[in-house]
Formats: C-alpha cells, sequence, structure tokens
C-alpha cells in the first residue's frame, strides 16, 4: 500500500470513530441536573446528629509537682564562736528543742557572772534604801512628837504668863492704894517677867521643832527617791542579765520543730560567724515531715475552678503501686506572670515518711462538678461573630440555637441553656452548614 493511500484509510478510520461516539448522546438540554432534581436524594447532604445526653460532668486537671517538706529550717549561729559539740548527723529524727549543736564561748558565761554580780549589788542598794526610807520615816515621826511635846508646853507657859500678867495688875493695884507693899509688886512683876522669858523659849523651841520635822520629811522623800533609783538600778542589771544569759543561750543550738535532720555543714571545731541575712552554709537544716505539701502550676484557663478543699489524688512516680487522696489546701490566688499558672498547694499526712522532700508527684484535682448537665461534643459547638450555638435538626432543615456554655471536660461540653434532650443536634462539622439548608440525617452507624 502506497503513503497517500495510508492516509486515507486512517481518516476513513477516525471519521468512523467519530461517528461511533456521537451515537445515543443526548444534547446538554436534556440531561438531569442532579442539583435540581428533588427527587435525587444524593443532593441533600447527610449530617451526623444527635440528641444531647444528661451525665454527671467532673472537670479534672492532672499537672505535675513536687513534694517539699511542710516546714523546713535553716539554722545559722547568733554569734561567732567555736563548735564544741555537734549531736546528730543527716537522717536523725530530732525533737522540738532537741539540743543539735552546741558552741563554746567562755566570754558569755563570763559575762553572765558578772551581770549576776550586779544583780546582787542593786538588790543590796534596794535594801539598804528600804533601810534609810524607815529610818528617815521614823525620824519624821519622832520629829512630828516633838512638835506635839513643844506645842502643849507653850499652852502651859501661855497659861502660866495669863496668870501672872493677872495678879501683877492685881497686886500693882493694891500696891497704889497702899494695900501691900511695894516689894511684892516688884516681885510680882519678876513672876511676869519670867513667865514670859519661858513663853518665848517654848515658842523658840517649838519653832525649832517644827523645823527638824520640815527637815525629817525631806530626808523621806530623799530616802524613798533613793529607793527608787535604787530599784531602777536593779531593773537595769536584771536586764542585762537577761540579755547575757539570752546571749549565752544562743551556744546551744536546738531544734524549732519535730523533724529530720536533712543536710549537715558543720564539724567539731569549726569556728563559726553569725549569719548577715542568711547568707551563707546554715549549721545545719532540719524539714518537718510529717505532712508534706504538692506544688503544682494550674493553667489559667482552670485556675478559676481552683477552690480550698477541692478533693486530689497524688501519684509519686518513685512509689509506683501507691495513690493518696488528698484536698487542696491553699493557692496563692493570683497568678504568676512567668507561667500564667496559678501556685496550688495540696497538704498530705506522712505519717510513716514514704514521700521525702524532692520527689516528683502528678496531682489530679478535681475542679468542679454537676449533676444532671445536659452535655453535647465540644465540636457541635459553633463559635462565630453572633457568639455560640447549636445547629439543630427541625423538620429536616438546619435552625440555629444560640446557647448559653458551662462546664468543659475533655471532648464535652455542659449547654446550661437554648436546647434541650429532645432536639436532634448536629454533632460533626456543624460549622460547614448554613440555617435553613435542607439536611438529611445519616443512619447511626452500625
Amino acid at each position: 500500500m502506497t503513503r497517500l493511500s495510508a492516509r486515507y484509510v486512517l481518516l476513513f478510520l477516525v471519521v468512523i470513530a467519530l461517528g461511533a461516539s456521537g451515537c445515543g448522546h443526548k444534547p446538554a438540554a436534556q440531561q438531569q441536573n442532579p442539583k435540581q432534581d428533588p427527587q435525587v436524594g444524593a443532593q441533600v447532604p447527610q449530617v451526623v446528629a444527635g440528641k444531647a445526653q444528661r451525665k454527671t460532668l467532673t472537670l479534672v486537671t492532672t499537672q505535675p509537682g513536687r513534694i517539699e517538706a511542710f516546714e523546713e529550717a535553716p539554722l545559722y549561729a547568733k554569734t561567732a564562736g567555736y563548735v564544741d559539740e555537734v549531736l546528730v548527723d543527716i537522717g536523725d529524727v530530732v525533737r522540738q528543742d532537741q539540743l543539735l549543736v552546741k558552741l563554746a564561748i567562755p566570754e558569755l558565761a563570763d559575762d553572765v557572772e558578772q551581770k549576776e554580780a550586779l544583780v546582787a549589788q542593786a538588790e543590796a542598794e534596794v535594801k539598804q534604801a528600804a533601810a534609810e526610807v524607815a529610818a528617815a520615816s521614823a525620824a519624821a515621826d519622832t520629829a512630828q512628837s516633838r512638835i506635839a511635846e513643844m506645842e502643849a508646853g507653850i499652852a502651859r507657859v501661855e497659861a502660866d504668863r495669863d496668870r501672872w500678867t493677872s495678879e501683877h495688875a492685881r497686886i500693882k493695884e493694891l500696891a497704889e492704894k497702899g494695900s501691900v507693899s511695894k516689894k511684892l509688886e516688884e516681885e510680882t512683876f519678876s513672876q511676869l517677867r519670867s513667865a514670859e522669858a519661858s513663853a518665848r523659849e517654848v515658842a523658840a523651841k517649838a519653832q525649832s521643832a517644827r523645823t527638824a520635822a520640815y527637815e525629817a520629811h525631806a530626808n523621806v522623800s530623799k530616802a524613798q527617791a533613793d529607793q527608787g533609783a535604787a530599784a531602777a538600778r536593779l531593773r537595769v542589771a536584771q536586764a542585762e542579765l537577761a540579755h547575757a544569759k539570752t546571749m549565752l543561750a544562743y551556744t546551744e543550738i536546738k531544734s524549732p520543730f519535730d523533724g529530720t535532720v536533712t543536710r549537715r555543714e558543720v564539724d567539731t571545731g569549726h569556728f563559726v560567724q553569725p549569719a548577715s541575712d542568711g547568707a551563707g552554709k546554715p549549721l545545719l537544716v532540719v524539714a518537718q515531715t510529717k505532712v508534706v505539701r504538692i506544688f503544682v502550676n494550674v493553667p489559667e484557663l482552670e485556675a478559676p475552678y481552683v477552690d480550698i478543699g477541692d478533693p486530689a489524688k497524688i501519684h509519686v512516680q518513685a512509689l509506683t503501686a501507691s495513690e493518696f487522696d488528698a484536698q487542696v489546701a491553699r493557692s496563692s490566688w493570683s497568678l504568676q506572670e512567668a507561667n500564667r499558672s496559678l501556685r496550688t498547694e495540696i497538704d498530705i499526712p506522712n505519717p510513716q515518711g514514704v514521700m521525702r522532700p524532692g520527689m516528683y508527684a502528678t496531682a489530679t484535682i478535681e475542679l468542679a462538678r454537676r449533676e444532671g448537665a445536659l452535655v453535647v461534643p465540644a465540636a457541635a459547638i459553633v463559635r462565630d461573630g453572633e457568639g455560640t450555638a447549636c445547629l439543630v435538626v427541625d423538620g429536616g432543615k438546619v435552625v440555629r440555637r444560640p446557647v448559653e456554655l458551662g462546664l468543659r471536660s475533655g471532648s464535652e461540653i455542659e449547654v446550661v441553656s437554648g436546647i434541650d434532650e429532645n432536639q436532634m443536634i448536629v454533632l460533626k462539622q456543624p460549622e460547614t452548614l448554613k440555617p435553613g439548608q435542607a439536611v438529611r440525617i445519616a443512619p447511626p452507624a452500625k
């Protein structure tokens, strides 16, 4: 066959093939459009729908934590001195006020002895001052009695003076009449002068007695002031003695509470200096572990649900077979800036000491519980510019129902209002649907 004949044959075959492909092909106007044919079921999308359920919804948070002693006290020296004796070692169980370390500071003991002597001296001065007060009071009483005696003498000599004054006047009158002699008048006048002199003498003595009484009372006041000063010196001496004894007591370092010695940084013979603002290594560290604390950080979204008394379960990694029941004891209330979490503490009794400070633990805290909550999957919630909603299938069409949400736990969320348990809720991919759109509910999976 020639090359030209072959081309004709090929062209003939193509024409036949095109004709065959056009046979039985309907025009576009005559083809069915499934999107416009209401009888075709495949055009309406199927949705997975179901009813909301009533159940108990529990919100829990599981966070890593660490175990710490309930109390921990680093013990430092208050005064400089040499370590005379170390009575405990790491791991020793100690009681409150038990002597742990003894320091040798002889000058403090000498100071106590000196202050005791000063107290004894001040006490003697107080007694002496009291005796002087008593003596001065007695002298004042004597002076007062002398005044009374002088006042009685004044009354006596004044009466005698008055008698001789009257007698002299009478004798003088008789002498002038010549009834008595002039000599008798002179004798009477002499008696009068003597009585007047006695009155002046007694008055002077009375004045002297009053002055002595005033001086005696002043001596009483002075003795009482001296007694007060002696009592004040005694109080000063007693305070200095108390201070010296307090400083001497610092040579004995005791346990502040029942606990366990967890660190020891000192040996006998070491020279120790007083700590400055807690700087430097402590001599010992005592930890109280009969109760331990679990520190956990609760994330910001769950922090508002943390309350004192929330139940918790503690799993300690080093104690694989143990789980401990506990409660939230306290929280910092405010969030930490570094990680936006709430510092939460859980106290656990540890009478056997199985939980040790420094161990890692996992705390599962029950933050909230709702009995009979209306619950839907979190995937059934639509969040848009209008708020939160669920899509309900009603009469074969999608209806948007605004809802108020409550507690969320895992993949489930509580619906407080907006729907009820009798409505069919779109459970998956509701955001792909529009209100009013026709849908078919997919049959339940077998």
